[in-house]
């Protein structure tokens, strides 16, 4: 599934978010960027404890903001941490609509061509799947109106559950 947005093409991928070979990953983090299960664990596991050594430095920060780490061992070159919920592990479509689109402001200052999104939200938040990625292509196609350096934006879903929830997202937007 594929479709461009003026310049930048979305498209959807299942499988492991940290294999992939782009500019930078996003993480669904909590406010203080400790990484502990779901995604943020995974990134650690195959990236490395310097990625959450990192970006706790950089915390704590407000629910809807997003900070950029180093990807340690990771094949992309940055970790985009989306703070889509505080201490008490709970997610809004507000978080989830804002943390995308400060992903999205972040990947442009940093000159970014590829970015790529796990379903923010849906492990330790417990939002609704297709919910969740509803919100985020929406917020992504919103922001892409204006412009970006993006060339290339993946959503992936671990799951075939949230990668056939992209992708009629991606298809609907």
């Amino acid at each position: 599934m594929e479709r461009r947005i003026g310049r930048t093409v979305l498209s959807v991928h299942q499988g492991d978010i940290t294999r992939l070979q782009v500019d930078a990953i996003v993480n669904a983090a909590n406010t203080h960027l400790w990484m502990g299960g779901g995604v943020a664990g995974a990134i650690k596991r195959a990236g490395g404890v310097e990625i959450e050594r990192e970006a706790v430095r950089l915390g704590p920060v407000a629910v809807g903001e997003a900070v950029a780490t180093h990807a340690g061992r990771l094949p992309c070159r940055h970790v985009i941490h989306a703070a889509t919920m505080g201490p008490d592990l709970v997610t809004s479509a507000e978080a989830i609509r804002n943390a995308t689109r400060s992903s999205l402001r972040l990947a442009d200052a940093l000159g970014l061509t590829s970015l790529a999104f796990p379903l923010l939200g849906t492990g330790v938040g417990g939002f609704p799947p297709q919910e969740a990625a509803r919100l985020m292509v929406a917020e992504t196609v919103a922001y892409l109106q204006g412009g970006s350096s993006l060339a290339a934006i993946v959503f992936v879903g671990f799951t075939a559950e949230a990668a056939e929830a992209l992708a009629r997202a991606v298809e609907e937007a």
